[in-house]
């Protein structure tokens, strides 16, 4: 596949290797879209007046003492979120540069507002990570602290709305070289589990590196932002987000002069607790 892009250094959202890297892959084209089902049982309902909040924490700069490098590149991550999300009609709130305490504090009281006429609500988490933990620009956190702020017996005003969460982090530092291969019915009173309700995307799957292009973002969120934007109006939500792993999957791969990482490739991976159909059409 050859290369159509601007060139520039890809990188990873860890605990970053000493690696001079080149540039990525593009698009070489996804198929058509397919027909909306007609179920509204099975849907969540987009009947509010507002789509809902989208928080996007970015962190680029890190203290000295967590041995972090500068995330170049993820600058393009958040302008490409904050338009696509835009455009699907959330509101965007950016906060650049976060401590740990900053993020907690943060999501803590934006699962206290009330998301009352809200259809749901969206995080982007973009920042060095390990498996099951993001970081501040001082420290690490646990994710699962933070998810658990939106849970149905803390956040109310979410409870049995969508709660997408999209992370752009480094899970681990393992490589994969990859392999050649060929070419609902409706009660009065229900009770739904705390845990319900929530999408976690992950830029790569467990124990992997995440991949950054400096001058165009990482292959993650430009293909999570491409994809909504092509097929938001017309596919549900896990069938965008098996696109976006179509896009990572085979159109990207690292080009770098460090041995053992030239050729790399990554794999996204989708965690879904929701229980219905998701259309971000309103």
């Amino acid at each position: 596949m050859s290369d159509r892009g601007p060139r520039g250094e890809d990188t990873v959202d860890g605990r970053q290797v000493n690696a001079k890297q080149g540039s990525y892959l593009t698009d070489a084209g996804v198929d058509q879209t397919d027909a909306k089902p007609h179920s509204d049982v099975f849907q969540y309902n987009m009947n509010y007046p507002s789509l809902g909040q989208c928080v996007i924490i970015n962190n680029k700069n890190f203290q000295r003492n967590t041995g972090l490098k500068v995330r170049n590149g993820t600058e393009k991550d958040e302008e490409n979120v904050k338009d696509t999300f835009s455009n699907l009609g959330f509101k965007i709130k950016i906060c650049r540069d976060q401590t740990v305490s900053q993020i907690r504090y943060l999501l803590t009281e934006v699962s206290k507002e009330d998301h009352s006429k809200s259809a749901m609500f969206a995080c982007v988490l973009l920042s060095h990570g390990e498996d099951g933990r993001i970081f501040g620009t001082d420290d690490c956190i646990e994710l699962k602290e933070l998810f658990a702020l939106f849970r149905g017996d803390c956040c109310k005003s979410l409870v049995g709305k969508p709660k997408l969460f999209f992370i752009q982090a480094c899970r681990g530092s393992g490589l994969d070289a990859g392999i050649e291969c060929d070419s609902e019915s409706e009660e009065e009173t229900q009770r739904i589990p705390v845990e319900a309700d929530f999408l976690y995307v992950y830029s790569t799957a467990p124990g992997y590196y995440s991949w950054r292009n400096v001058a165009n973002g990482s292959w993650f969120i430009s293909s999570l932002c491409e994809m909504l934007s092509k097929y938001s109006k017309q596919l549900e939500i896990m069938q965008i987000m098996t696109r976006v792993n179509h896009k990572v999957a085979l159109d990207f791969k690292s080009c770098s002069n460090l041995p053992g990482f030239d050729g790399m490739k990554q794999i996204p991976c989708i965690v879904s607790m929701l229980t219905k159909e998701l259309y971000l059409l309103k």
